[in-house]
């Protein structure tokens, strides 16, 4: 059929061949017949449409080694990638690198890109504005926010953390706070292997039963319950994930890497501070042994002070496995199970001000990574110190910071400067503290004072907020602050998050606070947050007042000890009249200011009281009965 099509063909013409030259000799009989010629022209047709590449015969030679050399290669070559993938840890490691590290970059380039477009563009009015800027904030936070769920791991931790960032717009907060929750627990065989590795037992020799399911999964670890063997104690086991190990370490210099290009690129838009934070802390998260080393000094440090913390005891620790004292309770915003377990809500927020303020004012040295997962809130048992009918217990101590005796005392003045009445002189001390705590200078100080009060309406400090304020007023301290309004939270976006300059300002704020003030800015946070979480009844200024007696109790022990200091140093025989006054004078302001304090919380606790009695009388009347009753006052109906 080939041979027919072919002759059928009037566009091919083929030259026959010349007979030779003898042929004409020949004898008729042997002469080539018109059958003949036509044979000869049919094998000289396919001798020809099998040598031509075009016609479906065999490829030249040449062409047809290389159809065996290139797939061979390929074949070779994606073997051999696999082999090192799966058998050679650099190899993995470097493709692995490569992967993630665009992810990242490319989520950073293009957010970057878009701001500046963004911010160039011109708009017809500053609803127009609000809006462009808003989504842009959007955009910028979901792609990274599907570049950290993508790589997973330790970036899941650096999207925590954004999200905790009180100075960053709400569209990057909001969108980064699911990853709170989008943490996949490590198949349970994995965690055998890995228990095996560590302890040199395996799960069922150690233990009484493990339940292989998870109570809580976060970035870094996840917790199981089991039983001690022999004892058959309950304890809740802390159990890291395995393959942090092996890509910790080159997931944090892909960090370092692309936020450098961005610098480099941007450099207004700048997260080195996110890196820097993560090689410094991340080794420390996830040692176990140095948390349950943090969790003992915790505990030391609150021994002689009577306080509803409790923190689990560490039955064993080694670096990636944690056993520790299980306890049940509730989460510590569960209004349901406060009104259950007859829990008052207001002394709650009010005892965990105390706890962190005795920590960063008193002690110097707090948790670092406070947030509702890592509390839990149980009825006291007997024996307990608390001076409550409830108990705090925090968890996750893989994270804590010290702040230097300088640091911690000027953090507690600047606190006092932001609770007096406004004045020239206090307006200068505010912003004179602020230099020595974070860094701060004039131009940046109303973003740094936002981001520590958690306001921004305080008289005399935020230039931006100077127009249009008529629809709320302006306080000339922390206390005279009244509830926060919509008009407020508007006037505060209106001017961080639409304006350019002051959104890099935010990041220039980023990047001069010290990490561990930063850390102090989470706590603020928490305690804030948690205190609107549980509806209280009190002022919403009453949690300052906490902190404004640990400032004012900080100041007093440390400028009294100096005093003592100097008195001891130049001894009885030479004391003078005026090291006696000084210390008659510390002790006397700190009485004042103290029991001032003392008398405005007896004020806000009364109005609170007489709060929850007027919703105690409408829950009566009407919900119906005693339970109502009870329900509204526990702020569930």
């Amino acid at each position: 059929m080939f041979m027919l099509s072919l002759r059928r063909c009037s566009a091919l013409h083929l030259r026959q061949p010349s007979p030779a030259p003898h042929a004409q000799h020949f004898p008729r009989l042997l002469r080539p017949t018109h059958a003949h010629a036509n044979a000869q022209k049919y094998r000289t047709l396919t001798d020809v449409a099998s040598t031509s590449p075009f016609i479906g015969g065999t490829l030249p030679k040449k062409l047809n080694g290389w159809l065996y050399v290139v797939p061979t290669t390929i074949l070779v070559l994606g073997g051999a990638g696999v082999l090192a993938y799966h058998y050679n840890q650099p190899f993995r490691h470097t493709a692995l690198a490569v992967v993630r590290c665009s992810r990242i970059a490319e989520a950073a380039v293009l957010g970057a890109i878009d701001y500046k477009l963004t911010f160039a563009k011109t708009y017809e009015s500053e609803e127009e504005r609000s809006e462009a800027y808003s989504e842009c904030h959007t955009r910028s936070a979901q792609r990274v926010l599907t570049a950290l769920l993508a790589n997973g791991g330790i970036f899941i931790k650096l999207g925590q953390h954004m999200a905790s960032v009180a100075v960053l717009p709400r569209e990057w907060t909001t969108t980064m706070r699911p990853l709170q929750d989008q943490c996949e627990p490590t198949p349970y065989e994995d965690i055998e292997k890995m228990f095996i590795s560590d302890i040199g037992l395996s799960i069922d020799d150690y233990f009484d039963g493990l339940d292989p399911r998870p109570i809580g999964v976060a970035s870094l670890a996840q917790v199981h319950v089991g039983r001690l063997k022999g004892s058959g104690e309950r304890v809740a086991v802390k159990l890291q994930h395995p393959h942090l190990q092996e890509f910790c370490e080159i997931d944090m210099e892909m960090v370092e890497v692309s936020l450098g290009w961005i610098k480099h690129l941007f450099p207004e838009f700048e997260f080195t501070w996110l890196g820097e934070e993560m090689r410094e802390n991340l080794p420390k998260e996830m040692d176990f042994v140095q948390e349950k080393r943090n969790a003992q000094r915790a505990i030391a440090d609150f021994e002689n002070i009577r306080t509803s913390l409790y923190i689990p005891q560490v039955k064993e620790a080694r670096k990636r496995i944690l056993v520790m004292e299980y306890i049940q309770g509730g989460r510590v915003d569960d209004l349901v199970y406060l009104s259950d377990n007859n829990i008052d809500r207001n002394k709650l927020a009010l005892e965990l001000a105390r706890i962190f303020c005795q920590m960063v004012h008193i002690n110097g040295w707090f948790h670092a990574d406070p947030h509702p997962g890592n509390l839990l809130i149980r009825p006291a048992p007997l024996g307990s110190k608390s001076p409550y009918n409830f108990e705090i217990v925090l968890l996750d101590h893989g994270l804590y910071f010290d702040l230097d005796t300088t640091l911690r005392i000027n953090y507690s003045k600047w606190w006092l400067a932001l609770i007096a009445p406004a004045s020239k002189q206090t307006l200068e001390e505010r912003k004179k503290y602020a230099k020595l705590v974070g860094n701060i200078d004039e131009d940046l100080y109303p973003v740094f004072e936002a981001a520590i009060t958690g306001r921004a309406a305080l008289e005399g400090s935020w230039e931006e907020l100077d127009q249009g304020t008529g629809s709320f007023t302006r306080g000339r301290s922390m206390v005279d602050l009244s509830a926060q309004t919509e008009a407020e939270m508007e006037a505060i976006r209106n001017a961080v998050v639409q304006k350019e300059g002051l959104l890099l300002s935010v990041f220039d704020v980023l990047r001069r606070v010290p990490r561990r003030v930063l850390m102090v800015l989470k706590l603020n946070d928490l305690t804030r947050a948690l205190d609107r979480a549980l509806a209280t009844t009190h002022a919403n200024v009453r949690i300052f007042l906490i902190t404004a007696k640990y400032c004012t109790f900080a100041v007093w022990l440390d400028e009294s000890q100096r005093v003592v200091s100097e008195l001891r140093r130049k001894g009885l025989s030479s004391m003078s009249l005026g090291l006696l006054w000084n210390f008659f004078w510390v002790w006397w302001r700190y009485e004042k200011m103290y029991r001032s304090i003392e008398l405005v919380e007896w004020w806000m606790d009364t109005g609170a009281r007489l709060v929850t009695a007027k919703a105690w009388v409408r829950g009566l009347l009407t919900v119906g009965g005693l339970q109502g009753a009870h329900k509204a006052a526990a702020g569930l109906a």
